[in-house]
Order: structure tokens, then sequence, then C-alpha cells
């Protein structure tokens, strides 16, 4: 993959998911530090290419999430040419009565249940290894919960149980340790979660039309690989693009309301680098993992639905930059005294100060580029 060392991450989890007998995790560990890899690495040790049924099996919150992981065990499984991979997502029809014959499924939850409980196109009792990806979110997700808890409920009792996590709220913790039984747990320090490679700041604007303003002279005055700018509404994602479109930048669009199909397809044009700038709102904010991004901006700040910081949504979606080691630049829209308090609260959580940036000065502009 081009790294001739282990990341952190992996430097303290393969030794414990590699281990004779193999051993049961539970790890923190924020995007881009290489935790796929990992979890790739642990599957692929257990799978016997001679037994044609799933011994691994995967499951990630969202399609895109799942097709990403997909995509790492290929790349990895490379020098592997028996090895098969099945995708476990809606939309993906199989004869019913037929079985899998892959290695490795990968899937969301809903899918995965009805394949091994309702559709049998699964033998859950062959699964030695089962990976829970981003367990945060899928506890976040409306039934979801629910999904892993069942399926983790069918797998044999000696099946390696690998959960990961970006953040660790008690929910996260509680729902571990009903999936996990006597787990290896590896753990970040609060300070440790903010990613240090990432410069941080704030604009101060009066409303909307000035933080389009402030967003265009940033875009003047450095160069940009590619950027994603995150909003709290359709609404304003849909203007955005629009507004930007008409300056002349090459916009992308996503959105939860898009098919999943569609999602897919506008990911993999702005991976390919056809459009440079990706507009979205939170359905992105996760592991969608584009290396030339150097520029996250949150031209709203994330709040949970009362409108309080939603500090993990905030670290994920700075994350998008700044990935395995490399520079990146988060800069954050702030247009009223709400959004000053909430910008302050996130500072707190993080104890880490983000810089307030003047968009009219190019001089300054330039300096954080440098």
């Amino acid at each position: 993959m081009g790294f001739n060392r282990p990341s952190k991450i992996q430097e303290n989890a393969l030794p414990l998911m590699l281990a004779e007998p193999p051993q049961n995790l539970i790890a923190q560990s924020q995007s881009g530090t290489g935790k796929t890899a990992a979890f790739v690495l642990a599957m692929l040790s257990q799978v016997e290419p001679a037994n044609r049924y799933p011994q691994c099996l995967c499951l990630s919150p969202t399609y895109e999430l799942a097709l990403q992981t997909g995509k790492v065990i290929e790349q990895m499984g490379k020098f592997y040419p028996e090895l098969k991979l099945a995708y476990a997502v809606r939309g993906n029809k199989l004869e019913r009565g037929q079985k899998v014959s892959e290695h490795i499924v990968i899937g969301t939850p809903g899918t995965v249940l009805d394949w091994c409980s309702k559709l049998k196109f699964i033998d859950p009792k062959k699964i030695k290894v089962f990976v829970l990806d981003e367990a945060d979110v899928m506890i976040a997700t409306q039934g979801h919960q629910d999904q892993s808890i069942r399926i983790q409920r069918m797998l044999p009792r000696n099946c390696q149980m690998l959960l990961f996590s970006a953040t660790f709220e008690d929910s996260v913790w509680k729902f571990a340790q009903k999936v996990v039984p006597d787990p290896n747990i590896i753990k970040l320090k609060r300070e440790e979660e903010t990613l240090d490679t990432i410069k941080q700041y704030y604009v101060l604007c009066n409303n909307r039309d000035e933080k389009f303003q402030a967003l265009c002279n940033l875009y003047g005055a450095i160069t940009i690989a590619q950027a994603m700018i995150f909003c709290h509404t359709r609404k304003t994602a849909s203007w955005l693009a629009a507004e930007l479109s008409k300056e002349g930048h090459q916009v992308a669009l996503l959105s939860g309301e898009m098919m999943v199909e569609q999602r897919a397809a506008v990911i993999e044009r702005f991976r390919e680098g056809k459009e440079k700038v990706l507009v979205t709102t939170n359905v992105c904010a996760r592991g969608i993992d584009v290396e030339q991004v150097s520029v996250v901006i949150n031209f709203d700040l994330p709040v949970d639905k009362d409108g309080n910081p939603d500090n993990e949504t905030y670290l994920h979606r700075i994350g998008r930059t700044g990935r395995f080691g490399k520079r990146g630049l988060a800069v954050n829209m702030v247009d009223s005294k709400h959004s000053m308090n909430i910008l302050n609260r996130i500072q707190e959580h993080f104890n880490k100060k983000i810089e307030r940036l003047d968009t009219d000065d190019l001089d300054e502009i330039e300096k954080i580029a440098n």
C-alpha cells in the first residue's frame, strides 16, 4: 500500500488481532489512522480459500463505507487471487435458496441480518471473524444497533469480535460490551482525538452572503486541491452549490435524499477529481476517504437536534482532510453569537484553540496556506 511502517493503531491492534488464539478487541481510532487496513489484515489472515463459504463478516453503517472497505480488501488481497468478496447491501439481489460462496461478506446491518436469518444465504455458525466498523454511527442510526446485536447472537462462541469506533460516548461503551465478550481495549485520550496535522481557523461573518464572500476570498488566495464544504440543511447545500457553480467552480452536491447509487456516483467523480468541490450535508462526514482533500469548510457548524455542539461530527468532518499524517486545513464560518458560542464549546471540548482568520486580508490567508 506504499507504507513501510504501521500507524499507532496498527502497532497496538495487530498483535492482538493476529495472536493465537485471536483476541477480541474494542478499539478507538480516528478516521485516517489506518484502522481499515488493520481489521482487513485480521480478516485476510483467517480466510481459508479452499472453504467456499463466508468466514469473515464486516458490518458498515452505510453503503458507501461498505464499498470503500471492499476496495481496501481487494487492494490488500491482490496477491491472494482465490479470495472472493460479496457485498450484502440494499439492491444486491440473490436468487432464493442460493448460498453465498465468497469468503468475506461486507455489508450493512439490515441486509446482512436478512441474509443470515430470513434468506439463509449465509451460515452464521461458520463465521470466524466479525468486524463492526464505525460503531458510534451504528448506534446513532435507527435500527442498526438492534440489527447488529441480533447478528452477533447468531455467531459461534469462538468467533473473533472486532469493534472499531472513532468516538467513545457512554452509549458506544454499553453497546460494545453487549457485542464483544472479554475484550482487549485500545482507547485514546481526548486531546489525542483532534488531529494534530489539521490547522483549524474560524471566520467571522454577519450572514449567509458574507460567508459566501469569505469562501470566495479563500479560494482566490490559496491553491486548493479539493475541498469539502459542510452545510446544515439540504436547502443551504443546494443554494451554495448553485452559487459556487455561477462563480465557475466545478461543484458536486451530495445529500441524504439521493439514491445510494447516485451518491456513489457523485463520490466516485469527486475521487477522480472531476469536481474540485463537494458540498454536502452530514451524510458525508463519516469515513469518506478522498486523499486530495486539503481543505474542509464548515459553512454551518455541526449541531445536534437540540442545537448543542456536535463534537463527534466536528471531528469526523475535519478528519476528511489531514489523512494519514498529511497536513490539512479546516475553516469554520461563524455568523452569529450563537454559532460563536458553539465554536467556543467545541474548542473547550477538544482543549484546542481555533484561531481567527481575516479573509479580507490576503497576506494572512497566504500565510496559513503555507
